[in-house]
Formats: C-alpha cells, structure tokens, sequence
C-alpha cells in the first residue's frame, strides 16, 4: 500500500485529528464514530481510542487508504 504523507510540526497528533488533515472525514464527530466502530487500524491493528497519539513514523488506514505521520 502507498502511504500519504501527513506532516506534523508537534510530537504527536491525535488520530480524530489526522483522519480531518487528511481529508479522510469532513469532521471530527465522524472520525469518532468510524473509530469507535473498528474501521480505522492503526499500525496494523484496530484502534478504537479516538485520541491515540500518533508520533512520526505511526500509520493509519482507512477506507483503502494509508497515512503515514511525517
């Protein structure tokens, strides 16, 4: 799979927050409700924690797409 690239100038960015930089949703209260119900994996594994923190070098899928944090 191709990983986008999201850059972050912080130590981390939240998983709600990456899925809107990413254009992935439109909102954060959508992000919520796809991550409560399993849809989104995040180094490979399912994550239901809407506020994980992900550091550079983390990645997340969603609907056939990949992001890597830069």
């Amino acid at each position: 799979m191709d990983y986008q690239k999201i850059k972050i100038k912080e130590e981390f960015i939240r998983l709600d927050s990456a899925m809107k930089l990413s254009n992935s949703v439109s909102t954060g209260g959508h992000a919520k409700i796809l991550i409560q119900e399993g849809l989104v994996k995040v180094n490979g594994e399912i994550c239901t924690a809407r506020g994980k923190k992900l550091r550079i070098g983390d990645k997340f899928e969603f609907d056939g797409s990949g992001f890597v944090i830069v």
